[in-house]
């Protein structure tokens, strides 16, 4: 592995001012008779084969927010409201815990054909939604939905770093971020539109030209290096089936402890405990095989596992502004669902630009401290919510939410360009897919958390309230909160300020995990990301 000191360049030796035109993916690699790695000029991809990334990204993004506005319309003609809830988190954990999956079988076999089978599942769970006779079905449908999602997300990341040398991954990157955030802020509208004015049917089936022809631009165009054969060991599929088997069991308990049951009951334990068994029995199992899902490589270098911890701290924060922040937006500033949305989504708009003209800082100071940076920044910018007046005007989340877009920016894009570079290409799925899943189970982990902790805040201010009038359970704010008109006036302002308190408390929580990232870069990665050359083979 090449060291950064031995690159003469920039502090994670990235040639300073010029582009690195030393590979490009859909150019072989070997040379005519060792078979060892040869650097060639990097061709350009064609342009179907980012169009078609482009366009997978979307659908994935879109996917994750498109259901949320067509609820009502879903459950009036389904039923099922006792559980409609798990059309986002059946969705959420077949992506989650596939993604380590995916990643090492698109380092056996190739991007290629796991990217041409996660789009086919995709097409196909999509037009198994569109189909659903009850909730119970289209739940399931969501799971096989989900289950070819994960191989979007995670494929799709890592063909972007096999494409482009570094010099260039910043300009890919950006638009990856660039889809995925105006597809997160399209896709309640969009949802909304077409459950209105058409069906809510169609919010599957408007998947079927998109991934069809994302499905047929990879096949056409896509060239992969031919692999050496020798290199493909056995498929672990027993470590396959226990990463997904302890995965879901995990979320699943984050996911239903505190909604279903309590934290503390008999079936949170039993399957938290469970969870924990799986874990170990997991590890136990990759250590023995020959080709493992989750290697241990994986954790035992400083970069990799460096990234890993502060992606799923990244995760954890993110709940903050992109759950809580619509609620307070709608419940204490008062704003109709579009202004909410408005000012949760122009972090969507700093974040991309942000991302992009990060290579100009990283080049001068090295992938870690950038990210440091970024991260130090998004504490104090989370931090600066719970100075912020009540009540506040519109204009001062929205300005917070527009830094917080920057800092992170700054801090996503430089890890995840910087850990592809550490690794070769048959290593580079595994990789992305252990980044990504990290940032998941931190999403997972921090919506159960902070919604424990809003719940507690507001449980707390009820018990002690000096005025009457308002709700006497946790289930009735939100219906209280929508018609405010309902309750004494000294009652709704009591109420508002109580969410306005669990929100602070939300954003002290985030404050708490930005911090902890910044450690974990400060502490646990290197000073120096050892950069390897670009080739596209090893």
């Amino acid at each position: 592995m090449a060291s950064a000191e031995s690159t003469g360049a920039s502090p994670d030796g990235i040639p300073a001012g010029r582009p690195d035109h030393t590979s490009g993916a859909g150019v072989s690699a070997r040379s005519g008779t060792g078979g060892a790695p040869a650097k060639k000029p990097a061709a350009r991809p064609a342009a179907p084969v980012v169009a078609s990334l482009m366009l997978g990204m979307a659908l994935v993004a879109l996917e994750s927010t498109i259901v949320a506005t067509a609820v009502p319309q879903i459950v009036g003609d389904l039923g099922g409201f006792s559980v409609f809830s798990w059309l986002f988190s059946g969705y959420l954990l077949a992506v989650t815990v596939t993604l380590p999956v995916y990643g090492k079988l698109s380092d056996t076999f190739g991007r290629k054909p796991v990217l041409l089978f996660g789009i086919g599942l995709f097409l196909v769970g999509s037009l198994l939604c569109a189909s659903a006779w009850n909730m119970a079905a289209l739940i399931a449908f969501r799971l096989v939905q989900g289950l070819g999602g994960g191989a979007l997300q995670g494929t799709i990341q890592t063909l972007a770093a096999d494409l482009y040398p570094l010099a260039e991954r910043p300009r890919i990157q950006a638009r990856m971020s660039s889809v995925w955030a105006t597809s997160a802020v399209a896709g309640p509208a969009l949802g909304g539109l077409l459950a209105s004015y058409a069906h809510w049917r169609w919010i599957f089936l408007i998947n079927l030209p998109l991934a069809g022809a994302a499905l047929w631009m990879i096949a056409r165009h896509l060239k992969e290096p031919v692999r050496s054969p020798g290199r493909r060991g056995p498929v672990d599929w027993a470590g396959a089936l226990g990463v997904f088997a302890c995965g879901g069991l995990l979320l699943y308990a984050l996911v239903q402890g505190g909604v279903a049951w309590p934290w503390l009951s008999a079936p949170s334990l039993g399957l938290l405990g469970a969870s924990a068994v799986l874990a170990a029995v997991v590890v136990r199992v990759e250590r023995r095989a020959e080709e493992p899902i989750l290697p241990g490589w994986v954790w035992r270098r400083r970069t990799i596992a460096a990234v890993n911890l502060a992606l799923g701290a990244l995760g954890l924060l993110m709940v903050a502004p992109m759950v809580f922040m619509p609620t307070y937006a709608q419940s204490v500033l008062g704003l109709g669902p579009v202004g909410a949305g408005l000012v949760m989504s122009v972090m969507t708009l700093s974040w991309p630009v942000s991302a992009a003209l990060s290579q100009h800082v990283y080049r001068r100071i090295g992938f870690r401290n950038t990210a440091a940076v970024g991260i130090g920044l998004a504490a104090v910018i989370l931090y600066s919510f719970t100075l912020l007046p009540y009540p506040a005007r519109p204009w001062q989340p929205a300005l917070i939410m527009l830094l917080l877009g920057g800092a992170l920016g700054l801090f996503q894009l430089p890890l995840i360009v910087g850990v592809q570079s550490t690794v070769g290409w048959a290593e580079r799925g595994t990789t992305t897919a252990s980044v990504l899943f990290c940032r998941q189970v931190g999403q997972s982990v921090g919506a159960a958390l902070l919604a424990a902790v809003a719940n507690a805040t507001i449980a707390a201010r009820l018990a002690d309230a000096p005025v009457p009038g308002l709700p006497e359970h946790l289930d009735d704010v939100a219906k209280a909160l929508d018609r405010p008109e309902l309750l004494p006036a000294a009652a709704a302002d009591y109420l508002r300020e109580a969410v306005a308190v669990a929100v602070e408390h939300i954003f002290l929580g985030a404050t708490a995990a930005a911090v902890a990232a910044l450690l974990v870069l400060l502490l646990v990665a290197p000073r120096r990301f050892p950069v390897l050359p670009d080739t596209n083979e090893e």
